[in-house]
């Protein structure tokens, strides 16, 4: 047997030359495949084209899965990349359709045949993913000769003619949850027809939707099944009742049983708890399939560190004393950050601001960035097939460019045969990126996460992380990329210049021996609920029978009195009622992307080159930006943010831009809680209000919240921004939570010569500020307090910062949210408390109940977290600890003994 990822290590270890940077390899053996036979209620024309594309029999898994769905149970399908999940489903749900059809074609004239067919939904969190599911759907129909399944794609890009023939004719409808929340489900009564008929719904990629924005996934999917149980007919004679959704078991057979969700996804923790609570049923009513019985190839697992920049002075001093740009820029190349090492938010002071000889660590390592250059290189000329992830988009375009360059010295030609893949470019750009490297056009190729989804992308030799992608599930999720279908492959993760990398390249068991993580989202979140129950109100009146469907109805019945009385709803006799002139939709964005794309556009030609995410607009196409589309640079000549357009020009340029933010944290007003937690020896609390303002001491150090991920609009819940701040007192200790607000602004930016980085200006911006209205927990120590723990100014904010990564890290446990829908902020001193203060607060408008969470439950949640600090092995802190994945300030300073010391001196003055 030919060891391919063993000959595809040997490229990277180029002769021994890199011998040194690899710290670990993992030999993860293969294992062979378990066929079962093809369903005997399987569509005969189906199997036949199944078989002529090159399944002769199917996996046991799938067999399992859609026997399952067949018989109408839940099923949570968890098996790994490439194991062929999409058969599972599209096996029993197109034999429903087909079944239906041939029944009215048989017995046209009969009454039980006179009803339209059952229908299929399938969602996705991605276009893309939709779009690839289509394109293989339509090639098994066309194999099966079963043109009689209509099948059709309908998102927002999808024209209102194009739509109203998906209305009135489609069988099966690909789509996404936000098509359904502000599209399909406002307008239910044109979809009629499809609703009435709904037999299935595939919910793929089900792990992507955690946090706050699987929470609104699931309400969405709630709000469906309560449409497609208003829609259903009447049961046939010898059915007792119609169909009700997703809370009814259904028969095994004939048309009128009840609505089946599949949910497809990653291996997790638990796919059956995480199943349940998506689609709202106990986990004892979900089948979980689990067993992956596909073949698997032989993976090689490689960790890699990039090389420390051995003899730097000495090599600065002799390019310096020889002025050689060469030697200049062969050093500065070495050193450049990982560019994919960034702060959505901006919460940093310059997220990506680039390291230089004045400001790098001391004995600094190579950046991942351009050490994945260099891997990808050898192995695009080694003819392997690889990709490589990035932490961003820009991380993919520097990747491709770098690799492009490396290669062009050896054949221009090979050199073609790299390119980067992101978000932002054209649909028509990424499907012709995808068809070159299921072809071999393209053998390599940098990309973002979007390729960590169930794009069909099979063949590959080799992948390579660039940086910890932040969970073990998106790890094996990119893994699983190399070698599909049942061949060997090799995968190396290279570590950034991050201590969390660090830890983990010399740590290979918390990789490879570690459990996955749960997928964890709270669909009872009364911040999340409350906006959808004003949109299923809207859809049709909410009655008391339907608040089961949305949780606790006693608590669900509280919340609506809630939005009653706040104007939202009005209550009838018969239930309550949407009854503005507005959409009721528009008050929750799935994904909060802060607004409409900005898109790029060429300025001489009106050519649209892709677009850039509204949050992300002022940090990349301001006025001056190098923008940098599949290696070609651009200059932005203007940035209208109104009408959401950045005007490009091409240019050939020798610099980057960097742009520079700056950030401010302020509190509402504060008033003292009249039931004091003060035991009986405390001291006296500090008094008065500081007025607003931005913090001071060491930064403030931050851990970034997403901007890609769902919001809550102001006021649609309890305790949101509009109350006043809440201060309690543990002795000095002082507890708080309430209103903030995290503004942040674009300032200026930097043009810096490549590859050497030297500084070549600085200009200053006039863009507009951006604010973040949420709620946050907090909690301050006064100078006594920090001296008598033994930290001084220098300790102050490594302690700080590790307590609040800890902090953010175990609030999940109490909060049933996850740590990316959280945000951080540690300062020495901060203008509103005048004291040490550390931040923990909701990552999206309005809030959404885990720091109140927080505040309610400060003295276990601090307990918690000084036991997983105190208690965790390590010397200086690691990611079981205090080390953060999305820290925006690459964990640096964090203090693991300081911070030990600084939550006993608070917790001393705790409530028992």
């Amino acid at each position: 047997m030919s060891d391919r990822p063993g000959a595809l290590l040997d490229v990277l270890l180029a002769g021994g030359r890199r011998a040194d940077r690899l710290t670990h390899v993992e030999h993860l053996p293969g294992r062979p495949g378990q066929h079962a036979d093809w369903p005997g209620w399987a569509d005969a024309s189906l199997v036949a084209g199944y078989r002529s594309m090159g399944v002769e029999r199917p996996w046991a898994h799938q067999v399992e899965a859609a026997e399952a769905a067949w018989s109408g149970r839940h099923v949570a399908l968890a098996t790994s990349t490439g194991s062929g999940k999409s058969l599972a489903f599209w096996l029993p749900a197109l034999t429903a359709v087909r079944a239906d059809r041939a029944a009215e074609t048989l017995a046209p004239g009969r009454i039980e045949s006179a009803r339209t067919r059952g229908t299929v939904l399938y969602l996705s969190p991605t276009k893309a993913l939709a779009a690839d599911q289509v394109d293989g759907l339509q090639r098994l129909l066309d194999a099966s000769r079963a043109n009689d399944v209509k099948v059709s794609t309908c998102d927002g890009d999808t024209s209102f003619e194009e739509r109203k023939w998906v209305q009135e004719y489609a069988d099966v409808v690909l789509t996404n949850p936000d098509f359904l929340h502000f599209a399909l489900m406002p307008n239910h009564r044109r979809w009629t027809r499809f609703l009435r008929n709904l037999r299935y719904v595939v919910v793929d990629e089900g792990h992507s939707y955690r946090g706050v924005f699987g929470a609104h996934v699931a309400l969405v999917l709630r709000r469906l099944a309560r449409l497609s149980a208003h829609y259903a007919p009447a049961p046939p004679a010898g059915l007792s009742e119609p169909r009700r959704g997703m809370d009814r078991p259904a028969p095994d057979t004939g048309s009128a049983r009840g609505l089946t969700f599949v949910v497809a996804s990653a291996t997790t923790a638990d796919p059956a708890a995480s199943a349940g609570r998506l689609i709202g049923v106990p986990s004892e009513q979900i089948v979980t399939v689990d067993t992956d019985t596909s073949p698997a190839g032989r993976k090689t697992f490689a960790l890699w560190q990039p090389p420390e920049v051995l003899g730097y002075e000495a090599a600065q001093a002799r390019a310096a004393a020889a002025n050689d740009p060469a030697a200049d820029a062969a050093l500065a190349e070495s050193l450049l950050i990982d560019p994919t090492a960034h702060d959505e938010l901006g919460l940093t002071s310059d997220p990506d601001e680039p390291a230089t000889p004045g400001d790098s660590p001391e004995r600094p390592r190579r950046s991942a960035t351009a050490e994945a250059a260099d891997l990808l290189a050898d192995l695009t000329a080694a003819g392997a097939r690889t990709l490589a992830f990035t932490r961003s988009r820009r991380g993919a375009e520097a990747v491709a460019t770098q690799t492009q360059d490396h290669l062009r010295v050896v054949s221009p030609q090979l050199a073609r045969r790299v390119a980067a893949y992101r978000g932002g470019y054209l649909p028509e750009e990424r499907r012709a990126l995808e068809q070159a490297l299921r072809s071999g056009a393209i053998r390599g190729l940098a990309t973002t996460n979007a390729l960590e989804l169930g794009v069909d992308i099979s063949g590959l030799d080799a992948v390579l992380i660039a940086g910890w992608p932040g969970t073990r599930m998106s790890v094996w999720q990119q893994a699983g990329r190399a070698g599909r279908a049942g061949a060997d492959g090799l995968v190396a993760f290279v570590a950034r210049e991050d201590p969390l990398d660090t830890y983990l390249v010399h740590h290979p068991e918390a990789i490879f021996a570690a459990p996955l993580e749960a997928t964890v989202f709270d669909p009872a979140n009364p911040y999340v609920l409350a906006p959808h129950l004003c949109a299923a109100a809207a859809e049709v009146p909410l009655r008391q029978s339907d608040l089961a469907v949305f949780g606790d109805p006693a608590a669900v019945t509280e919340l609506l009195g809630v939005l009653v009385a706040r104007g939202a709803l009005r209550r009838r006799a018969s239930g309550w009622y949407w009854t503005h002139a507005q959409s009721a939709a528009a008050m929750t964005d799935l994904r909060g992307s802060g607004g409409s794309p900005v898109r790029v556009v060429e300025a001489g030609t009106g050519r649209l080159l892709g677009t850039v995410d509204a949050a992300s607009a002022d940090g990349s196409v301001h006025d001056g930006a190098v923008y940098v589309h599949q290696g070609v640079s651009y200059v932005v000549e203007t940035l209208d943010l109104r009408d959401g357009i950045a005007l490009v020009a091409r240019r050939d340029v020798d610099f980057g831009t960097w742009s520079r933010s700056v950030t401010e944290i302020a509190i509402h007003g504060i008033r003292d809680e009249q039931e004091s937690e003060t035991p009986a020896s405390a001291g006296s609390a500090p008094s008065g209000d500081a007025p607003t303002g931005d913090a001071t001491g060491d930064g403030p150090t931050a851990e970034p919240a997403p901007g890609d991920e769902p919001s809550v609009p102001r006021g649609s819940a309890p305790n949101d921004a509009a109350h006043p701040a809440i201060q309690r007192w543990w002795g000095p200790i002082g507890w708080g939570f309430g209103p903030v607000e995290v503004t942040s602004q674009v300032v200026s930016f930097q043009r810096r010569r490549l590859p050497d980085l030297q500084i070549l200006g600085t200009e200053p911006l006039d863009l507009p500020e951006h604010t973040l209205p949420t709620t946050a927990v907090w909690w301050t120590v006064p100078a006594e307090v920090l001296e008598a723990a033994g930290i001084d100014a220098e300790t102050a904010p490594g302690a700080l910062h590790a307590a609040e990564h800890a902090s953010i890290g175990l609030l999940p446990l109490l909060a049933t949210c996850d740590r990316w829908d959280l945000g951080g902020v540690s300062t020495a001193t901060h203008v509103d408390t005048e004291q040490a203060t550390v931040f923990v607060y909701d990552a999206y408008p309005g809030g959404a109940g885990f720091a109140e969470r927080g505040f309610h439950l400060g003295a276990t949640w601090l307990r918690a977290t000084r036991a997983a600090i105190s208690r965790c092995p390590c010397t200086d802190g690691c990611p079981a600890c205090v080390q953060s994945p999305k820290c925006g300030n690459f964990n640096n300073p964090l203090d693991k003994a300081a911070a030990v010391r600084l939550l006993d001196a608070v917790l001393a003055y705790a409530p028992a």
